[in-house]
């Protein structure tokens, strides 16, 4: 059938925008008013500030046929203040069935995806506790994961059962209790057990303790994190999976490297992971040391495209370069390299070892891991190669809602934090000029918040003490606004007037442009400012994300 024009231009604008939102997993609900159970999510209220997590030991067991699950957590947690009622978190349909604290059943009533536990006796400040609950239930299934989160129930190619979760944006409750806010990490780590049937494989996140074999033929594998872990993080991987190891030489020493994949894709999946070993080379030489030596990395085939799963890092790219064989630069250099492990693995370190207190500040996560595919572009093919990879994702901006989203409420903002949060790093890099110096910001960062939770705003005056420089303008604006600042010219005699509109109150940011042929900086406020040359020949450098207007 021949395509009109029109017909072409329209499936080219559909393909680049179903790219865009596939490469956005679990973006929140944007401009919906928010209700009492997202409050009951997002917020850190008297149910939840009283007692802090500090283990999960979790046991489950799935049903494929029935697509029901069913187990127990030991969570461990240790009192702040005195309190009476706990908030759990376990949403519809699954079920809690039992809560037991000190050998005593405890009572407690839902309220949506809320379990309000009654806590029958006065526990000591300062001790350290233990919670079993029983849950059991059909969890909500995920029918286009990772953009939508739940429970994945699939076969492979051969007929095998083929089982995870993807439950970033959802929540880890959709499958198990727990205290569902990503400011309260286990601090202590996990456990993960996980029956499968005769002839599957469990694998989790972390190191492999030991395998259970039952008579009936089923099989119970138990994993365990070390280091602190979001929540949506713990996660089961059930199949039938092969593996190897390889051993990595990194700055902490020997890096151990696993790989899971299903039996029939063993072949491909080595030649395509060839990437991890120079991948972690150039991440440590820009973030620091990977963040997790003591429970390994790996790389699991999962029946979605991917999830940053930390030490276990959920890949399902068909074993091709870019994001399913496609640059979401359009520069080309998004084919040189596998999306889903280059990004997936940027999230062990922004995301996974440094996590964000509230979603709405999510733009840590995904801007700096965005922008650690421009870095490893530049570190495997050179400098320019990673601008124009850079460069070439901005097409992706929607500048649609600000990229911070709504604070208590569990809302994320725009899903701007990918393309346009990566400009705006990128942005501050120019204005530090000193490449040396961004580096070791980066590598700093990854220290100076090392398995710790945060706030955007400490973050941003890290970054700005750190420069020494206020940069709380920039941050503003391309953060808190979508408005993209317009550098208006225009002539003045001999001279050229110039200044920022369009911007946040006081912005201010220096550009570098090409006048008269010569690059040039500017010392751009939102006042007039005059520079000798001719305003004709004024570009801007492309490695900023701005825009020019001749007045």
């Amino acid at each position: 059938m021949q395509l009109t024009s029109i017909a072409r231009s329209f499936i080219t604008s559909l393909i680049t925008f179903s790219i865009a939102l596939a490469a956005t997993a679990q973006i929140g609900t944007g401009n919906a008013i928010p209700t009492r159970q997202d409050s009951l999510r997002g917020s850190i209220n008297n149910e939840r500030s009283w007692w802090d997590v500090t283990r999960y030991d979790i046991s489950v067991t799935p049903n494929f046929a029935g697509k029901t699950i069913n187990g127990k957590v030991i969570m461990k947690f240790t009192v702040k203040e005195i309190g009476n009622m706990m908030q759990i978190d376990l949403q519809h349909p699954m079920q809690l069935n039992e809560a037991v604290l000190n050998g005593k059943e405890l009572k407690f009533n839902r309220e949506g995806n809320v379990y309000h536990v009654n806590i029958n006796e006065v526990l000591e400040r300062g001790s350290l506790q233990s919670i079993s609950l029983s849950f059991s239930g059909i969890p909500t299934e995920a029918i286009r994961p990772p953009w939508d989160g739940g429970w994945i129930w699939r076969k492979d190619s051969r007929g095998n059962p083929w089982m995870s979760v993807a439950c970033q944006g959802i929540g880890a409750s959709v499958w198990y209790p727990c205290k569902d806010h990503q400011s309260d990490e286990p601090e202590k780590g996990a456990s993960l057990a996980i029956t499968v049937p005769p002839g599957l494989t469990g694998v989790g996140n972390g190191r492999l303790l030991k395998t259970d074999s039952m008579p009936d033929g089923s099989s119970t594998w138990y994993w365990e994190v070390t280091n602190p872990i979001n929540n949506y993080n713990i996660i089961p991987y059930i199949g039938k999976y092969v593996h190897w190891s390889e051993k990595h030489e990194g700055e902490k020493g020997i890096l151990d490297l696993d790989y899971w994949v299903l039996e029939e894709n063993l072949d491909s999946a080595k030649k395509q992971f060839s990437q991890v070993h120079p991948m972690m080379t150039c991440f440590e030489s820009w973030f620091g040391a990977y963040p997790f030596y003591e429970d390994g990395y790996k790389l699991v085939e999962s029946p979605h495209l991917g999830m940053e799963h930390q030490s276990a890092v959920a890949y399902g790219n068909k074993f091709k370069n870019g994001y399913l064989g496609r640059d979401l630069s359009g520069s080309g250099w998004g084919l040189k390299w596998d999306f889903i492990i280059i990004h997936e693995t940027g999230h062990e370190w922004f995301g996974n070892n440094i996590t964000t207190n509230d979603i709405a500040d999510m733009w840590v996560h995904e801007s700096f891991t965005n922008y650690s595919e421009t870095l490893y572009t530049e570190c495997q093919y050179g400098k320019e190669a990673g601008n124009d990879y850079l460069v070439g994702i901005r097409k992706n901006i929607k500048n649609d809602i600000p990229i911070i989203g709504a604070y208590g409420v569990n809302r994320e903002g725009s899903g701007d934090m990918y393309y346009k949060g990566s400009n705006m790093i990128h942005n501050i890099r120019q204005v530090i000029n000193d490449d040396q110096k961004f580096r070791s910001l980066l590598r700093d960062m990854n220290k100076k918040f090392y398995h710790q939770t945060v706030s955007s705003s400490v973050l941003e005056k890290y970054i700005s003490d750190y420069c020494g420089r206020d940069l709380s303008k920039i941050f503003d604006q391309y953060l808190r606004t979508t408005q993209v600042p317009q550098l208006t010219y225009k002539p003045k005699g001999k001279k050229m007037l110039y200044r920022w509109e369009n911007t946040v109150p006081g912005f201010e940011m220096p550009v570098k442009v090409f006048l008269d042929g010569k690059e040039t900086w500017l010392s751009a406020t939102t006042s007039w400012k005059k520079k000798k040359g001719n305003p004709a020949t004024l570009k801007a450098d492309r490695n900023f994300y701005i825009t020019l207007k001749k007045s």
